[in-house]
C-alpha cells in the first residue's frame, strides 16, 4: 500500500483533502473533504431580525453571493407571504445573470482551461494564450459590471430587499450595459468553440441529476426541484427527499437523494431541460456534436460553456425589451412561519430554509449549499475513474484526479458549516 501527500494544489474554490486508498489495484478507500473551517452561518442566522439575514448570509461566499442573497430573500418572502412584482423578479434575474457569466467564465478560463493546455495556472497560461486570458477577463468584468449595476456592488449585492428594490438603474446606464453585452457575444461564441474542441477523458458514470425547472424559460432562480428520476415538487418539500448527513473527514455537509449520491451544475440543468435552451444554443449543440444527457462529469464545461451564451443572449433579449423604473418597496409584515427559498447558483441549487416567531426573528436555520450536493457523487466518480489510470504515473494520475475535481466547479468555501491528497 502507498501513501502519497500533496500539501498544496491551486485551481479550486476553496480547500480540500483527498486521502486515496488502492490495494492489488482496487480503490479501498475514497474521502473527499472540506478542510476549510467551520463557520457556522446557521448559527449565526438564529436570533436575527428578518431585515437582517440577507446581509449576513451573502457573505457565505463571494463567488455565489448573489445566489445566497436571492435564496435568502425569496425564503423571507415565502415565510410572510410577500408577493413580488414581475420587475422584481426581473432584475433579480439580470443580477443572478451576471454572476453565472462572471463565475462561468472564471471557472473554465483560469482554472479549467491550463489542465487541458498544460499550465500550471491562468497566469502562466497568458505568456502564450494571451488572447484567450485577456477574453476570460473581459467576460468577469461583464459579469461584474452586470451585477453592480443592478446591485450596486460587484460582490454581495445590496439594492435587492425583502419584497424589492432600493434601486433601479437609469436608462443611460443599462443602455452602456447592452453595448458590453453585445460586444461581448463573440466572445461568449469562441468560448463555446474552445471548450466544445476540448479532447476530454474518456469517462462516464450514470448517475441522478438535480435542477430546478420553472414554469418557464430556463432555470434560475425560481421553479420545481426536479430529478432525472422523475420527481417533481416545489422547494417547500425538499426535505422529503433530500437528507443531509455529517462525515468525520470533512466540515462540509453531504447530502444525497433518497440516500443515494446525485450530481448538480450546468450538466445537470442541460440533461434535464436543455430543450428549454434559446434557439441559437441548440444550433450550436448541432454545429459541435453536442448531445445531452451526458454521462460524462467532465462535459460540466462543456456545458457550462453553452449557458455562457444562453445567458448572454437572455440579458441582451431584456436590456432590448423591458424598461425598468422604480416601484417602492412593498410594506413588511412579519408573522410566525417558515419559509424556503431555492435558486440555481452557478454550480447547482442553494437552498435557504428559515423558521420565524410573530416578531420576525429567526429561530432556525438550514442553508444548503451546492457542493455539499456533488460531494458524494464527486467520491463515487473518483473511486471509479482511479482505476482506468493506474497505470499513469503518480504525479499524472493526481492530475487526472484533480481535473475530475474541477470540472464539478466546487466552491468547498460556500459548502464549509486545494487539494491535499494521501494515498494508503
Amino acid at each position: 500500500m502507498t501513501k502519497i501527500s500533496l500539501n498544496h494544489i491551486t485551481k479550486i474554490e476553496g480547500h480540500a483533502s483527498l486521502i486515496i486508498g488502492v490495494e492489488d489495484g482496487k480503490v479501498t478507500k475514497c474521502e473527499l473533504g472540506s478542510v476549510e473551517g467551520a463557520r457556522y452561518f446557521e448559527g449565526i442566522v438564529r436570533g436575527k431580525h428578518y431585515s437582517d439575514i440577507r446581509e449576513i448570509t451573502s457573505k457565505i461566499c463571494g463567488i455565489c453571493s448573489v445566489a445566497h442573497t436571492m435564496a435568502s430573500l425569496k425564503a423571507v418572502e415565502n415565510a410572510f407571504g410577500i408577493q413580488t412584482s414581475e420587475q422584481t423578479e426581473l432584475l433579480r434575474e439580470m443580477i443572478a445573470i451576471g454572476e453565472r457569466i462572471r463565475s462561468h467564465a472564471t471557472h473554465l478560463y483560469l482554472l479549467v482551461l491550463p489542465d487541458y493546455l498544460g499550465f500550471e495556472s491562468g497566469i502562466a497560461m497568458a505568456s502564450k494564450y494571451k488572447d484567450e486570458v485577456l477574453m476570460a477577463l473581459d467576460l468577469v468584468k461583464l459579469g461584474n459590471n452586470i451585477v453592480s449595476t443592478f446591485g450596486g456592488k460587484e460582490m454581495h449585492p445590496f439594492t435587492s430587499v425583502v419584497g424589492g428594490f432600493t434601486y433601479v438603474p437609469p436608462k443611460d446606464k443599462l443602455n452602456a450595459l447592452l453595448e458590453r453585452l453585445k460586444a461581448a457575444k463573440p466572445a461568449c461564441l469562441k468560448t463555446m468553440e474552445l471548450f466544445a474542441g476540448l479532447k476530454h477523458p474518456d469517462f462516464e458514470r450514470k448517475t441522478e441529476y438535480l435542477a430546478m425547472k420553472p414554469e418557464k424559460g430556463f432555470s434560475l432562480h425560481y421553479g420545481n426541484i426536479i430529478t432525472s428520476t422523475g420527481v417533481n415538487a416545489p422547494e417547500y418539500d425538499y426535505k422529503q427527499f433530500i437528507s443531509e448527513y455529517i462525515v468525520t473527514h470533512s466540515h462540509c455537509k453531504f447530502v444525497t437523494h433518497q440516500d443515494k449520491s446525485y450530481s448538480a451544475g450546468a450538466l445537470a440543468r442541460l440533461n434535464l431541460m436543455h430543450d428549454l435552451l434559446d434557439n441559437e444554443c441548440k444550433e450550436l449543440m448541432k454545429k459541435y456534436n453536442i448531445v445531452f444527457p451526458s454521462y460524462n462529469p467532465f462535459h460540466q464545461t462543456t456545458a457550462q460553456a453553452i449557458e455562457l451564451v444562453h445567458w448572454t443572449n437572455r440579458a441582451i433579449q431584456m436590456l432590448n425589451e423591458i424598461d425598468f423604473n422604480f416601484e417602492g418597496l412593498p410594506e413588511v409584515h412579519p408573522k410566525a412561519g417558515r419559509g424556503v427559498g431555492m435558486v440555481e447558483a452557478p454550480r447547482g441549487m442553494v437552498l435557504h430554509d428559515y423558521t420565524f416567531d410573530d416578531k420576525g426573528i429567526c429561530t432556525e436555520c438550514n442553508i444548503i449549499a451546492p457542493t455539499t450536493q456533488f460531494l458524494r457523487n464527486l467520491e463515487e466518480d473518483i473511486k471509479e475513474y482511479l482505476p482506468s489510470i493506474l497505470h499513469l504515473e503518480k504525479d499524472q494520475i493526481v492530475l487526472e484526479i484533480e481535473k475530475l475535481i474541477r470540472a464539478y466547479d466546487p466552491c468547498f468555501s460556500c459548502g464549509t458549516h486545494f487539494l491535499d491528497v494521501t494515498w494508503e
